[in-house]
C-alpha cells in the first residue's frame, strides 16, 4: 500500500469513526485517571455483553439503575476530567469550586440524554460518624467584581460523615446550558451544610471531599460524565464534500498495483466455493493510532465471500428473493445476474478513545462485525 492509499484509508476510517482528523496527544494515555477508568469499566461491560456473557463491573463504578439505562440508550458517552479555571478570588465562605472544558462536546443539546457530576468522598475521622450531610451542586451563573456569585442549585445528594466513595449528582440541565452558551460555563460551586441546618456551612474537605493534587490521586479526580444519542458527528465535515474531495483523490493519483492485488477489490482470484463468512481483522496498531485509542487494539470484522449457484439450500441463509433470481438466472443468464454473497446479520463494536489529553469517548458503532452471511 502507498503512502497515499495509506492516507486515504486512515481518512475513510476516521470519517467512519466519527472524526474530522486524527486527535493529537502529547503524553501517554493515564489509564489510572478517574474518568478513563469509568469509561474502560463500561466498554469491558459492553464488550461481555456483545459476547454475550455476564456483564462484571469493578467495585469502583457502582453504576445506579438511570446510569445502567443511560449507557443502553446513548451512543456517545464523554467524560471531561476538572481543570484549573481562574476567575479571580471568589467571596462565597466555604466551597468548592470545579470546571470542566466543555467545548468539544457536540453543540446539539438535543441529543443531550444525562449528565452527571461525580466527587469523591475520602475516608476520613469523625465525633460523629453517623451524621448526615447535603452536598449541593450550584452552577455558577455569573461572578461580580468583587468574587460574589451568583448562582443557581442543580443538585444534591446526602452523606455521612463516615462514608466513602463517589458522589453523584444530575447535572443535565447545567451542561445543557453550557452547549447552548459555551461563554456561560463557569463551572460549579460545590457547597455542604449539615442535613438538618441548610443555614450553616461545612468546608468540604471536612468529610473527605477534598482538592485533590498530584499523580497519585488522578483516580480520585472530579469528573463529568455525559451520555449522548444520535449526536452530531465530532468534527466532521460534510459528506457530500467529502465524496468529491475523495473523487479528486483518486483521479489525481490513480490506483496503484498494490490496491488492484487486494483480495477485496481484486475478484479474479475467486473461486466457485459457496456464500460464507471470511476472516477479515482490523487493526488500529498497524495504523499506529494507539496513542489515543484506548481500547481495542482492533477487531474482527469479517466479510462475505462465495459463490450463490443453484441450489440455495437452507444453509446459504438465502431470501425468497434470491431463490426466485437463481431461478431466473438459470433460464436467462445474460439478462439477470446470481444473487450476491452478502451479510444478512451484523453486530455492533465499541472504541474507546482521548480526543485530547484530558477528555475520553466511548462510542458505540453499528454494524460493523458480520456475524453471518447469506445470498441476497
Amino acid at each position: 500500500m502507498t503512502r497515499h492509499e495509506r492516507q486515504v484509508v486512515e481518512h475513510e476510517i476516521l470519517e467512519l469513526l466519527g472524526l474530522g482528523e486524527r486527535p493529537r496527544r502529547t503524553q501517554a494515555p493515564p489509564l489510572d485517571r478517574s474518568a478513563p477508568s469509568f469509561l474502560l469499566d463500561v466498554y469491558k461491560q459492553l464488550a461481555e455483553e456483545h459476547e454475550q456473557a455476564r456483564p462484571t463491573r469493578s467495585s469502583e463504578m457502582a453504576l445506579s439503575g438511570e446510569e445502567q439505562h443511560a449507557i443502553d440508550e446513548s451512543d456517545l458517552i464523554m467524560t471531561f476530567q476538572s481543570k484549573k479555571h481562574h476567575m479571580g478570588s471568589l467571596r462565597h465562605g466555604h466551597g468548592r469550586h470545579v470546571w470542566f472544558d466543555v467545548a468539544s462536546a457536540p453543540g446539539d443539546a438535543s441529543s443531550l440524554l444525562a449528565a452527571e457530576l461525580r466527587l469523591h468522598q475520602a475516608a476520613t475521622q469523625s465525633d460523629d460518624p453517623t451524621a448526615l450531610y447535603t452536598v449541593v451542586a450550584h452552577r455558577i451563573v455569573s461572578v461580580d467584581n468583587l468574587g460574589g456569585l451568583q448562582m443557581e442549585k442543580v443538585a444534591a445528594v446526602n452523606t455521612s460523615a463516615a462514608s466513602e466513595g463517589w458522589l453523584e449528582f444530575n447535572v443535565t440541565s447545567a451542561l445543557a446550558t453550557w452547549l447552548g452558551a459555551p461563554a456561560d460555563n463557569n463551572g460549579f460551586f460545590i457547597t455542604l451544610h449539615p442535613h438538618t441546618q441548610p443555614e450553616r456551612h461545612v468546608k468540604p474537605e471536612d468529610i473527605g471531599i477534598q482538592e485533590t493534587h498530584g499523580n497519585n490521586t488522578e483516580a480520585k479526580q472530579p469528573f463529568m460524565v455525559a451520555f449522548f444519542k444520535n449526536g452530531p458527528k465530532l468534527g466532521s465535515t460534510d459528506s457530500g464534500a467529502r465524496k468529491k474531495r475523495e473523487a479528486r483523490r483518486w483521479r489525481n493519483h490513480g490506483y496503484s498495483e498494490n490496491y488492484l492485488r487486494n483480495p477485496l477489490t481484486d475478484t479474479s482470484h475467486w473461486t466457485s466455493r459457496s456464500c460464507e463468512i471470511q476472516t477479515l481483522y482490523v487493526s488500529f496498531k498497524d495504523l499506529e493510532w494507539q496513542d489515543w485509542i484506548i481500547a481495542p487494539d482492533g477487531y474482527g470484522a469479517f466479510y462475505c465471500s462465495g459463490e450463490c449457484n443453484f441450489p440455495l439450500n437452507a444453509h446459504k441463509n438465502a431470501t425468497n428473493h434470491a431463490i426466485v433470481q437463481t431461478l431466473v438466472h438459470l433460464l436467462n443468464p445474460t439478462q439477470v445476474p446470481k444473487p450476491s454473497c452478502a451479510p444478512i446479520k451484523l453486530s455492533p463494536i465499541s472504541v474507546l478513545y482521548y480526543t485530547d489529553d484530558s477528555n475520553v469517548i466511548l462510542r458505540k458503532y453499528k454494524n460493523m462485525v458480520v456475524k453471518s452471511c447469506g445470498c441476497h
